[in-house]
C-alpha cells in the first residue's frame, strides 16, 4: 500500500459532510476532523502549518514547503476538505476491491487530497525542495455549496503564481471550467375553486409551457461553442406550486441551473431568458438563487507554470470540464487557476463512490515529478 493509498484510506474513514446538507449538531459535519488530522502529519514531515478560520469550527489548514532561499514564486495545491452526505454509514468504512477504493469522497475531492498531500510529503521526505518556489498544500472547506474557503483564501490576500485545485479530471490538466448559474423562476395566478377553473388563472399550467419551451427550444438554440466547454446548457431541476386539487394554484416555482461559458454572466443570461419568454408570450420573474456568484474558468494555458505543467504530464493541450469548481473563485481573486486530479466525475456523490488505485498513484507521481521542476 503506498502512501496516497494509506492517507486516503484514513481520510474517508473521517466523515467531513459539508454541514449544508446535515441536520444541526450531526456529528458527521463539517472539516474539522480532516483538517486536524492534516495538520499534524503535515507537522511531522517538518512542513509549517497555518490554520485560516472560516467559519464557526470550520477552517481551511495550510502547509508549507518553504525554499531554502528567498521565496520567488509561489505554487498552491487546492483540494476541497468537505463531501456530500451519504446514504449509509457503510460509505465512511473504505474499502478495496478489484484495484478500486471506494468511500464518500475517494473520488471527490479526497483522491485529490491525498494525491496532493503525499506528493508534497514525499518531496519534503527527499529532501529535494526547490531553491526559491513556496509549495503550499491549501485543504479548503465548503466547496460543495457556497466556496466560503477559497473566498476567504483569495479574500485574504493570498497570492500566487498558480493554483493547482483538486477535482477528478481523470488525470486531465484543465484550463476552463463552466459557469454555474441558479434561477428562481415564479409564476403568478389567481386562485378559484377548482369547479370553476375559468374564473381563476393556472399558475402551474403557466409554469409547465415555461419549463417545456426553456428545456427544448431555448435549449437548442444555445449553439455559441467554446472550444474546450462546447454549448451552454440549461436544466429545470425541481418545480413546486399549488396546494390541494380542488383549488386553482395561484403561484408556482421552479429551479433553473444555467451553465455558463466564459463571456457570459448573470445579467446577460437573465435578459436573454426573459426576452426567450416574451417572444413566446410567456412572463415569470426570475431571480438569482444561490448565494455567491459562481463564474466561468478560463486560464491561459500559455503561462509559464501552465506549460511546464503540460510538458511534464505529455499532454499535447488543455482540457475543458463541465462542472464548477474552486478554480474560478481563486481566479477572481487574482491567482491564476487549473484543475487536475484522479478519478472521474462519473463517480463523484454517486451512491458506491469510488477511485482507481492506478489514478491515484499516477496523480501522486506525476505531481511529484512536476515539483521537482520547479526552480
Amino acid at each position: 500500500m503506498t502512501d496516497a493509498e494509506k492517507l486516503l484510506r484514513e481520510l474517508i474513514a473521517l466523515p467531513s459532510v459539508n454541514p449544508a446538507f446535515l441536520p444541526l449538531n450531526d456529528p458527521r459535519a463539517g472539516e474539522g476532523r480532516v483538517a486536524d488530522f492534516l495538520a499534524v502529519m503535515a507537522a511531522r514531515a517538518g512542513l509549517d502549518v497555518h490554520v485560516q478560520k472560516v467559519l464557526p469550527g470550520r477552517s481551511n489548514v495550510l502547509a508549507v514547503l518553504s525554499p531554502p532561499g528567498k521565496v520567488k514564486r509561489r505554487l498552491l495545491l487546492a483540494p476541497h476538505l468537505d463531501t456530500v452526505n451519504a446514504v449509509s454509514e457503510k460509505q465512511f468504512v473504505p474499502r478495496f476491491a478489484r484495484g478500486r477504493i471506494h468511500g464518500r469522497g475517494a473520488c471527490d475531492a479526497k483522491g485529490s487530497v491525498a494525491a496532493m498531500f503525499a506528493a508534497l510529503n514525499r518531496l519534503a521526505r527527499q529532501g529535494r525542495r526547490p531553491a526559491a518556489t513556496e509549495i503550499v498544500f491549501a485543504g479548503l472547506i465548503d466547496e460543495e455549496n457556497a466556496q466560503a474557503g477559497s473566498r476567504a483564501l483569495a479574500d485574504g490576500g493570498c497570492r500566487a503564481d498558480l493554483a493547482i485545485v483538486g477535482e477528478p479530471t481523470r488525470l486531465q490538466i484543465v484550463t476552463a471550467h463552466k459557469g454555474s448559474l441558479w434561477l428562481r423562476l415564479e409564476t403568478r395566478g389567481k386562485a378559484a375553486h377548482g369547479s370553476c377553473p375559468h374564473l381563476g388563472k393556472n399558475a402551474v399550467h403557466e409554469m409547465a409551457r415555461i419549463v417545456d419551451l426553456l428545456e427544448s427550444g431555448y435549449a437548442r438554440q444555445l449553439r455559441r461553442r467554446h472550444p474546450l466547454l462546447g454549448t451552454p446548457t440549461i436544466n429545470i431541476g425541481f418545480i413546486q406550486g399549488g396546494t390541494q386539487p380542488n383549488i386553482v394554484p395561484a403561484s408556482c416555482v421552479a429551479g433553473a441551473d444555467r451553465r455558463t461559458l466564459p463571456g457570459e454572466t448573470e445579467p446577460s443570461v437573465r435578459a436573454e431568458m426573459n426576452a426567450w419568454l416574451r417572444r413566446h408570450g410567456l412572463r415569470a420573474a426570475l431571480t438569482s438563487d444561490k448565494s455567491a456568484h459562481c463564474p466561468p474558468l478560463e486560464t491561459d494555458p500559455r503561462l509559464p507554470l501552465v506549460q511546464q505543467f503540460l510538458q511534464t504530464a505529455r499532454q499535447k493541450r488543455p482540457a475543458g470540464v463541465d462542472y464548477f469548481c474552486d478554480a474560478s473563485i481563486l481566479a477572481q481573486g487574482g491567482i491564476p487557476s487549473i484543475v487536475f486530479g484522479p478519478g472521474d466525475i462519473a463517480q463523484a456523490h454517486a451512491g458506491d463512490e469510488w477511485i482507481g488505485q492506478k489514478s491515484l498513484e499516477a496523480a501522486a507521481a506525476l505531481l511529484v515529478k512536476f515539483l521537482r521542476t520547479l526552480p
